[in-house]
């Protein structure tokens, strides 16, 4: 294999074999090991082949699936003219080119598979930098000196102050300008995300905020359009969103609150990815409220629940409520999945993102999140205080207005939060003596 094929990770139109080790304990469908793994090659742009499963106990350290694997694989990629042998299980530098000594191809594991998504999708210059960053971590450690590389990874500039000593080899070259590389992507990107959590926390301020998670493909930018006439990129691949898109959901009887649609999550995704991507996150990480989007006619669905969870809580997203989707109901052939977990998440809502049914129910959910418990009362304010005036005439229902010299006092149905955030106005209302001490008076 040369020097060329093995820098060029793109896999897009290549003929390709797919290649599964199932250890015990192993997560993949049992039906299906590589049904996940091909629709990730799928969305790569690789032509898939054939498969090749196998069975062990343990990886064999030279090659993972052992020396007479090696050989059936490599009879399959002469059978084929294959250009890329792509392994569910993560591979070990000495692993993969041990590999490729047999197959006489290009050979990807799972998480570069994953980066070649990335970096193709990649369309901000923010993600742009954490795909970066992340093959950085990943994958170029990998390739050894095999690179020839240094031409794009320095810019041009040559080798010379600070790349020079005396007998020093190649890698050791290529390792120092990579350390440096990777300081200066994890500079910008600090950047990038100190003022994403400023904008953030800003529109956090003045709305309330919900974020639509979940796994890959389970129609998130779907719901997200299907809301907002937000133009978010919808498509039935993996990871057809990768950059949040922020729009303004109108619920209806004038309440509106700013929903997020974010990057969608996978089994298995690399963990540095996770890490690099966490200011596309920060919708997730501090919004008010968590939509977590369910493909349930997936017949793993339940295990794409459990490992959304887990990414979840692996960033930090576990102050906010969180409400299950159930979605897709559209795709059912019957409604057993659909019981199954309205049987098991009572509070689930089921929706179908395509049609918009469920939509009604999703958004008096919100509302009621949004508002918190709601009361009939009396607020006798100062007439020159605009800022309070404004937010009970557009956020509340007012029922009735009564002025008197200087004040105005309304009598509005309001919600425990809008009274809380009215409060953080610095209002001059003066509040039911049950209520003036901080809301005791909202029952449970």
């Amino acid at each position: 294999m040369t020097q060329m094929q093995r820098e060029e990770l793109n896999v897009d139109q290549e003929p390709a074999i797919l290649v599964g080790c199932i250890l015990p304990n192993d997560l993949s469908d049992p039906n299906n090991p590589l049904g996940e793994l091909a629709s990730l090659a799928s969305t790569a742009g690789a032509v898939v082949k054939d498969t090749l499963l196998q069975k062990r106990m343990k990886p064999d350290p030279a090659t993972f699936i052992g020396k007479g694997k090696v050989e059936e694989l490599a009879a399959l990629v002469k059978a084929f003219e294959a250009k890329v042998v792509i392994f569910e299980n993560d591979l070990s530098p000495s692993q993969i080119g041990n590999v490729e000594k047999v197959v006489e191809c290009k050979v990807l594991d799972r998480s570069e598979l994953i980066l070649d998504i990335f970096a193709a999708r990649a369309q901000t210059h923010e993600a742009r930098l954490q795909v970066e960053l992340a093959q950085l971590i990943y994958t170029y450690p990998r390739l050894r000196a095999m690179w020839s590389h240094l031409e794009r990874i320095a810019g041009g500039a040559p080798a010379g102050i600070g790349t020079r000593g005396p007998g020093e080899q190649q890698l050791e070259i290529d390792r120092r300008i990579v350390q440096r590389k990777k300081t200066q992507l994890r500079r910008q990107i600090a950047e990038l995300q100190a003022r994403k959590t400023r904008e953030v926390a800003a529109r956090n301020k003045d709305h309330y905020t919900v974020g639509l998670v979940g796994y890959t493909n389970a129609g998130k930018s779907t719901f997200f359009n299907t809301a907002t006439d937000g133009g978010a990129y919808a498509d039935d691949k993996l990871f057809a969103t990768l950059s949040t898109r922020t729009r303004k959901w109108n619920l209806g009887d004038g309440d509106t609150v700013m929903l997020s649609d974010t990057v969608g999550f996978v089994r298995n995704l690399p963990h540095h990815l996770v890490a690099s991507f966490r200011a596309t996150l920060e919708e997730s990480i501090h919004s008010d409220l968590l939509l977590i989007v369910l493909d349930v006619s997936n017949p793993r669905a339940q295990h794409e629940l459990d490992t959304v969870m887990h990414v979840l809580d692996e960033i930090g997203a576990t102050e906010q409520p969180r409400a299950l989707l159930l979605n897709k109901t559209d795709k059912l052939q019957n409604n057993a999945e659909l019981l199954y977990f309205t049987q098991k998440f009572p509070e689930a809502l089921p929706i179908s993102a395509l049609t918009g049914k469920g939509f009604a129910e999703v958004a008096e959910f919100i509302r009621e999140k949004s508002h918190g418990r709601m009361r009939e009362i009396p607020l006798t304010l100062n007439i020159a205080d605009g800022k309070s005036i404004q937010y009970l005439e557009t956020r509340t229902t007012v029922l009735e207005r009564e002025y008197k010299d200087d004040t105005v006092t309304f009598t509005v149905r309001i919600g425990r939060n809008q009274l809380n955030q009215l409060r953080a106005l610095g209002t001059s209302a003066i509040l039911p003596d049950d209520l003036a001490t901080g809301g005791s008076g909202w029952g449970r």
